[in-house]
Order: C-alpha cells, then structure tokens, then sequence
C-alpha cells in the first residue's frame, strides 16, 4: 500500500514538471521580448523559376516525309529497236530540246544499218536512264526520263485522322538534311479523290519554291503541314499551366515590392498547344512574369523567391 502511495506521488511530480515544461516552451514561443507581446509568425517564401509570357506566331501543324519529285517528266523514246550502241548523257545531265541522249544500233546479222540517234524531246534535267550501254531495247522501252524546267514536288500520304485539315493551297513549311537550317516553303497542288483502302491514306502533292535550284529530284524531305496560324499570339511554356477542379490557371509574379515579391493567381483560356508552347487566349496581355515551375504549391498571394529565370518561348 505504501509503495503503491508513493507511485502515485511520483507519476503526479512527473505530470506537474511535463506541465510546466510546455507552459515553459509555449511562453517563448508565444511571447515576444514584452510577455504582453503576441507573437508574429514569419510567412512562408517558396522558391520558383519564372519565365516571361511572349508574343509572337503560332502554327498548328502536323508533320509528314517524303520524296522530292520532278513536277512533270518526259520520257524519250528510240524510233527504231535495237541495241544501245552509245549514251551521251548520264543522270543528272542538263539537256536541250534536240541535244542527243543515245544511239541505237538496228544492225542484226548479216543486215548492216546506220545507227538512230535518239534526240531530247524537250529540255529539261535527266533524272533516269533505263537504258543501259549494250542493252537491246524496243520503241516502247524508253530510253530516259527528263524533268521538264525546274519545277519539283513533294509526293505525301495523309492519314485518314487528317483529311479534314488538308487543303488546296495550303501552306507548308519543308526541312532537308542536304541545307540543315534552312526552311523551305510550299503549297499543296492536288489532293488525291480517293483514299488507299490498305494502308488508309490519301495521296496529295506539294509544290516546291526552289531559290537557285538548290533542290533536286531525290531528296528526302521533312514537311509541316500548316493547319492554324494566328500572329501577336501571347505564348507560355504550356507546363505553366495548372488545372484543377475543371479551372484553368497561372500564377504571374507581382514585383510592385522587389523585397517581397508575392504571386497572384490568374485564370486563363488557351488556344492552340504545339510542341510544348500554349497560345493564351484570355487571361494575359503579355510580358508578364508566370511560374514555371513550383506552381503546384504555392497560393495566391504566397511570397516567392524567383531563384531561376527562364527565356521566354521561341516564335516565328
């Protein structure tokens, strides 16, 4: 009975000195230098990178490869079958109307002929040869193919996803490996009236601005098909903006205090969102300072510490 007494006693002298231990830390924690002060809490400062909302072009396009082709050929054929006995061009060769390509040889054995002199039909660039020396051909083999003037195209195929935003005229913008930074342009010229029912694609044809016939029959080429344009677009990285509850938003830093700069949030509307950039509809007249990155945990009206800044997105 007695050391149950003096356990009591005990725990009791413990739960009164854990009592003044949190008065004890709760008065300095709650007191100022005058015990009458209250206290006052330091607010929060979260770090952020920035960047600036630009304006500039945006285009909404889709991408496609294909073959640079000649935009219209002829081929030329020997009046006379036999065998090829000599060729004046190679391919690649510039010919005139009435420039000699290649001589065909009708001799057979023991009947000796004057050999046909196969002539351009028209002037143009060789682009093919199937004819070679020695071969024995007939008048419906031709003997070479040339690209009638300079004109070129772009052979494509759509898928069927984007018939509906393919048109006559449309502008296109062209890459090459063969002139690496450099862009050309183009238009499409025809649109297949029918689709390939294996592959489900619809052929259509580009024609090719050629500046000092850099470009030639061959080449590989990557095109942007352009789709949307809209010039003076406000544009952010489209990883600045923040969704939730079905509203859309940024925070944009206010400097009005270079001290203390705090965050202030702004609904937008966006517009067209290619390659990682985002058209601004509504909700930003550009030049403002938006939160690219720790967006996600700030508030409106929350101090921040901007500790990188970004350059504003890329625009035509």
């Amino acid at each position: 009975m007695i050391l149950k007494q003096v356990g009591l006693k005990n725990q009791a002298a413990v739960v009164c000195l854990l009592l003044l231990a949190i008065s004890g830390f709760s008065g300095c924690g709650s007191r100022g230098k005058n015990a009458n002060e209250p206290v006052v809490q330091e607010a929060a400062i979260y770090a952020v990178n920035t960047t600036t909302a630009a304006h500039g072009r945006i285009r909404d396009h889709f991408a496609l490869s294909g073959d640079i082709i000649a935009a219209s050929t002829v081929d030329a054929f020997s009046d006379a079958a036999g065998r090829v006995s000599r060729l004046f061009v190679s391919v690649g060769s510039r010919v005139q109307r009435g420039d000699p390509i290649a001589e065909v040889d009708p001799s057979r054995p023991g009947m000796e002929f004057v050999p046909s002199v196969v002539n351009a039909p028209v002037a143009g660039t060789i682009v093919a040869l199937p004819a070679q020396l020695g071969m024995t051909i007939t008048q419906a083999v031709p003997l070479a193919r040339i690209a009638a003037g300079n004109g070129l195209e772009i052979r494509l195929f759509v898928a069927e996803r984007f018939i509906s935003k393919v048109a006559l005229g449309q502008l296109c913008e062209i890459v090459l490996n063969a002139w690496p930074g450099e862009v050309f342009t183009g238009r499409i010229i025809e649109l297949s009236p029918t689709l390939d029912q294996l592959a489900r694609t619809m052929e259509i044809r580009v024609r090719v601005e050629n500046p000092g016939t850099r470009l030639m029959a061959g080449m590989f080429a990557q095109v942007r098909i352009i789709v949307q344009q809209r010039d003076g677009a406000v544009q952010i990285p489209a990883s600045a903006m923040i969704t939730r509850f079905g509203e859309q938003f940024i925070f944009i830093v206010d400097n009005s205090e270079p001290d203390a700069p705090i965050v202030r949030r702004r609904d937008i509307v966006p517009g067209i969102v290619i390659d990682g950039v985002m058209e601004v509809l509504q909700g930003l007249s550009g030049d403002e300072e938006v939160v690219l990155r720790g967006q996600s945990i700030i508030h409106d009206g929350a101090r921040v510490n901007v500790v990188d800044r970004t350059p504003p997105v890329n625009t035509y």
